[in-house]
């Protein structure tokens, strides 16, 4: 005891690096962890992609499909809720917020109209549009979520924003320029939804800072978006695919069971994707960053564009991947101005902190990206 008790007084340097500093093994787990997060969210976020463009080479019903997703998500939110509530301790249980019909209707209606439309309009373009042209023009969302936290004084004026509207705007021009593979009528589809996607991006960051709606929870936000999504598209279905739906063998006059639940089952999958998507985003939030988040899917970009050339036979030319890695630049460089600007200056709060980590979060558009705040029990 006194030998062990001079070592520690003999050496005390070494006896503060040993305690300063993690062990290797602790790091190597932290980034083990990171990465099977991160392979995680790649998994379902691409595999969503390509799922979705897959099922819509034999299934041509992409608004039906949509709908089908929103039902499977707010199911699947809400049995979460059930299972959050039963499993945590009494004393730290928390209160699953349900919304009075007013403050429902009033608050989120906007945000959940935006986000059917901007998920609607996605998946209708996978009838006409190649999955890197869908990225790309995807990517652009960034322009419209910058313009509406302008508006909406959500963000300040800066230099450095013109230079990422410049830059991503450019990258967008050079990747459709002469583009051997572009649909007009699916780019369309694809830029409304992006600017849909500011719309809703910034609807959804006023409706998750007011405290007293209690939606700072991804779970509890799904949950409640989900009819009013469902409600706000149905209409846009019944006018472009309600008749035709009705009349196909593929659904409604399906003449065998088990073609119709094999198909039910498809699609079903793909509102399972969408919801692992948003849980696997907020588990490698909440167990590292937003910037990783942020990070990650810029790489993620990469990797769909790289296997979109691999799988499918999407052709880019050397103008196109110029074009793509100028938009990615200018992705970056709003990330680094968010990231620094989160940390702000030594000793000092930087402006407008609590919207920094958030923004960081929206910068890309799957579902479920709202917020990092969810219990952990």
């Amino acid at each position: 005891m006194a030998t062990a008790a001079w070592a520690r007084a003999g050496r005390p340097g070494l006896m503060a690096a040993s305690s300063s500093s993690p062990p290797a093994a602790s790091w190597g787990r932290r980034a083990g962890l990171t990465a099977g997060l991160v392979l995680l969210y790649y998994a379902f976020s691409i595999g969503i992609t390509f799922y979705n463009k897959w099922l819509m080479k034999s299934f041509g019903f992409p608004l039906f499909m949509t709908l089908l997703h929103l039902l499977v998500i707010f199911a699947l939110s809400g049995a979460a809720r059930a299972v959050r509530g039963r499993c945590a301790p009494p004393a730290r249980r928390p209160r699953a917020p349900l919304l009075p019909w007013p403050g429902y209707l009033r608050r989120v209606a906007p945000a959940a109209l935006s986000t059917a439309l901007d998920v609607g309009l996605s998946n209708w373009s996978f009838l006409y549009i190649t999955v890197s042209l869908y990225t790309m023009t995807k990517s652009s969302a960034i322009l419209f979520i910058l313009f509406f936290s302008l508006v909406f004084k959500l963000e300040e004026p800066r230099a450095a924003l013109v230079l990422v509207v410049l830059l991503v705007a450019g990258g967008l021009f050079l990747f459709t320029y002469r583009a051997t593979q572009f649909e007009a009528e699916g780019f369309l589809l694809v830029l409304g939804a992006s600017f849909l996607g500011g719309v809703r991006w910034t609807l959804t960051q006023i409706l998750l800072q007011k405290d007293e709606l209690g939606l700072q929870n991804p779970i509890d936000t799904m949950f409640h978006l989900q009819p009013l999504m469902f409600l706000g598209l149905f209409p846009l279905f019944a006018v472009f695919e309600g008749l035709s739906l009705s009349s196909s063998e593929k659904l409604f006059r399906c003449r065998e069971a088990g073609v119709l639940l094999g198909l039910l089952g498809k699609l079903a999958l793909g509102g399972v994707l969408a919801f692992g998507l948003g849980f696997s985003e907020f588990l490698l939030v909440s167990r590292t960053s937003s910037l990783a988040l942020s990070i990650s899917g810029i790489l993620k970009e990469v990797c769909t564009l790289l296997l979109a050339t691999q799988l499918l036979g999407d052709h880019l030319s050397v103008l196109n991947w110029l074009g793509f890695a100028v938009c990615l630049l200018g992705i970056c460089l709003h990330v680094a101005l968010k990231a620094f600007g989160a940390k702000g200056p030594k000793g000092t709060k930087p402006h407008k902190e609590p919207d920094s980590d958030l923004e960081l979060l929206l910068l890309h558009h799957p579902e479920g990206r709202e917020a990092e705040s969810f219990p952990q029990h």
